[in-house]
């Protein structure tokens, strides 16, 4: 009888256990589920005030067998570079220059009328425009602030510097700053003087941070990256290699040849909005470089 009655204590006690096991998880399937993280809010559209028209006087025009390629000068980071570039576009210099060293996920390398990567103009070499200053008044837009360091855009430009802060223990109130090499981004040659840039420049098909500091940045493709991208590998590509047909400056072109594109201005909230959009995408590999800003060609 005894054993009878432990035994039914004890299985009376397991069931009361499994009993409040089950209302434990049935109490546990009734809370509710966390909720996923909202959205983010898509990017506010542009407005007409969003969009500015470049000078065209840094506007420079490539033709090429491959399609047209347009792109903005940055005097503000390579004044010296862009006059260059200028000079030589109004000598007609460029035109029929092939495109003789291409490297897939880097650059395409032109500008020699060589076409062999050991020739220049008649001009004087220009000076490294490596670095430049950066001061209270330059129209910087911030878009990360890692340590030590600012990251922005100037017009087309991803741009970076020391902080702001240390202007104010300058002598000219101002702090280096530096291009990034991101694609489309425009940068001179040189052999291994610092200071022996001349004709020949390279655009970049790539992300190359590498080049920070060591070369010219001075300016970027608004129009025509997928061109860059199609111009044909080698070194130096398999003839015939894709070449510039002709190089001008949209303010040398007559009124109906000239292209018009607008670009969304860097400072507008729209364009803050996609800037927030590819940090969301990115995370913390998050990079100015995977800013494209959209532009408005006609």
């Amino acid at each position: 009888m005894k054993s009878k009655t432990m035994i039914a204590r004890l299985v009376s006690r397991v069931l009361v256990v499994c009993g409040l096991l089950l209302a434990a998880g049935s109490l546990a399937d009734a809370k509710p589920k966390p909720k996923a993280p909202a959205a983010p809010p898509p990017p506010p559209k542009p407005t007409a005030a969003d969009w500015r028209t470049p000078d065209p006087d840094n506007l420079l025009v490539i033709d090429t067998n491959k399609g047209q390629i347009i792109l903005e000068l940055s005097p503000e980071l390579a004044p010296q570079s862009a006059e260059r570039l200028r000079t030589l576009a109004r000598q007609h210099f460029y035109d029929g220059q092939n495109f003789f060293r291409v490297i897939d996920g880097f650059m395409d390398q032109t500008g020699d009328p060589l076409n062999t990567g050991e020739g220049g103009s008649k001009l004087p070499n220009v000076p490294a425009e490596f670095t430049f200053r950066r001061g209270a008044t330059t129209p910087f837009v911030t878009v990360a602030q890692p340590d030590g360091e600012s990251i922005g855009f100037i017009g087309v430009m991803a741009v970076a510097s020391q902080p702001q802060a240390l202007m104010s223990m300058t002598k000219d109130g101002s702090v280096a700053a530096w291009g990034l090499f991101c694609p489309g981004v425009l940068g001179m040659a040189r052999a291994n003087d610092p200071d022996s840039a001349n004709s020949q420049f390279f655009l970049m098909r790539d992300t190359y941070p590498k080049l920070e500091k060591q070369y010219t940045a001075a300016g970027r493709v608004i129009v025509g990256e997928d061109v860059v991208r199609a111009i044909k590998l080698g070194e130096p590509p398999t003839p015939p290699a894709d070449k510039m047909i002709t190089v001008r400056l949209a303010s040398d072109l007559a009124p109906a040849d000239r292209p018009t594109v607008k670009v969304l201005s860097t400072s507008s909230a729209a364009f803050k909005g996609i800037v927030d959009a590819a940090r969301d995408e990115k995370g913390a590999d998050f990079s100015a470089c995977d800013v494209t800003i959209p532009t408005q060609p006609k």
